[in-house]
């Protein structure tokens, strides 16, 4: 296994832990409820929590991304959501649970901001899809796990069991990127050139602004309809929620074949015709999975696995496209802007959501056919956005000024 391979499988594993985690804290919220006695408004920090913490320290690990060693601060990052994630399995109060959680944020920021730099600067542009079809895996995968671990885990030993399960794996991840991470040459700053100033160049380049806008646009076509996908089978469609399980399963085994392929099909074809080709298909699930009327348990699955195939599979094409977008030499603190655009956007969408969808006397989702409407607008507007984005691998790096 050559180096790019060894730290292409090494970052699926960081991210495909980093989702479990997260799947596990929504899977045990009721147990956590009761257990530590909260309300509705402490639970919305906890899941929240990550996101804010995350969005404030993101600036200060892009700047380094593209100034220090990118393995170390990898390595650094796990740790820290290593510790975190064991410290969510040992708290006996609110308080700690959510230091916990803003801490995850931390490491996250810190890993999250070179990874994806990582793998663009280990991979050539014509295998680069192939490369992220593998890494984002790990969020089909990994959600569907911790749903699973979660309730396992949750039944068997107690709600924090399954967080120092994962903890121990992250602490594996973390002393194997120490030991046998490669040193992926990038190219970096010199010091000739102001942190900050060079930062904000970053993030008012053009060409980085409109790969911004339509990563903001992604979000906002998935996240609007994903995070109320489980209540909307569960409690419109029908399916018993011991059958849940069985949705995130197919999905992610399904997910976990065909990214794989839409990679190698982006890396053939082109991804901007690749991405516009799976958005299209895309529409047909949010809207079926938005309308869906009562359903057996195999079109349930059918209808889920097929939403979990296009819509979060339009990823692959897309975050080529846009880590293609990033002036070389500015690729980390880049990424790290577009991670934290990722976040607003998921954000943005679940607000929106929530203002719009509503329950009826029976407890039944209302007006969730009007957020797949909107999810496939912002599709729609975001097919017709990537051909705005320009690829700038080729170009040498320098700093970050002027148009693109």
């Amino acid at each position: 296994m050559n180096a790019s391979t060894r730290l292409l499988w090494l970052l699926f594993a960081v991210n495909l832990f980093n989702y479990i985690d997260r799947q596990i804290l929504f899977s045990v919220f009721p147990a956590v409820k009761i257990d530590l006695a909260l309300t509705d408004t402490q639970l919305g920090l906890l899941a929240s929590a990550f996101m804010w913490v995350y969005l404030s320290v993101a600036p200060v690990f892009g700047v380094l991304a593209d100034r220090r060693s990118r393995p170390r601060l990898m390595g650094l990052g796990v740790g820290i959501w290593s510790a975190a994630t064991a410290l969510s399995g040992m708290v006996r109060s609110y308080g700690q649970l959510l230091f916990g959680r803003a801490l995850v944020g931390v490491g996250e920021a810190s890993y999250g901001s070179v990874a994806p730099a990582m793998l663009s600067d280990a991979f050539e542009p014509e295998h680069r899809g192939r490369a992220l079809a593998v890494f984002s895996m790990a969020i089909p995968v990994g959600s569907a796990l911790g749903y699973l671990l979660g309730g396992l885990f949750e039944r068997a030993f107690g709600w924090r069991a399954a967080f120092v399960l994962v903890a121990l794996l992250g602490v594996a991840c973390a002393v194997a990127a120490r030991r046998t991470l490669p040193q992926v040459a990038h190219a970096g700053r010199d010091g000739r050139h102001a942190a900050w100033p060079d930062f904000l160049r970053t993030l008012t380049f053009p060409n980085h602004l409109r790969a911004f806008l339509f990563t903001f646009l992604m979000m906002l076509s998935g996240f609007t309809v994903i995070p109320y996908v489980s209540l909307y089978v569960t409690l419109n469609i029908g399916l018993p929620e011991r059958d849940l399980p069985l949705v995130y399963l197919a999905g992610g085994v399904a997910t976990f074949f065909t990214a794989r392929w839409i990679g190698r099909w982006a890396d053939r074809a082109g991804k901007r015709r690749v991405y516009r080709r799976i958005a299209w298909i895309s529409i047909a699930p949010l809207i079926a999975i938005t309308h869906a009327p009562g359903l057996p348990l195999l079109a349930v699955l059918a209808l889920t696995t097929l939403f979990f195939v296009f819509v979060p599979g339009r990823m692959v094409p897309a975050m080529a496209v846009v880590t293609s977008a990033a002036r070389p030499g500015a690729r980390g603190a880049f990424m790290t802007l577009n991670s934290a655009v990722m976040q607003v956007g998921s954000g943005v969408a679940a607000t929106i959501t929530g203002a719009i969808v509503e329950r009826d006397a029976s407890g039944a989702l209302t007006h969730y056919n009007w957020v797949g409407y909107a999810a496939v607008a912002a599709t729609v507007v975001a097919i017709f956005w990537v051909g705005a984005i320009r690829s700038l691998d080729t170009i040498p790096a320098k700093p970050v000024t002027g148009e693109a």
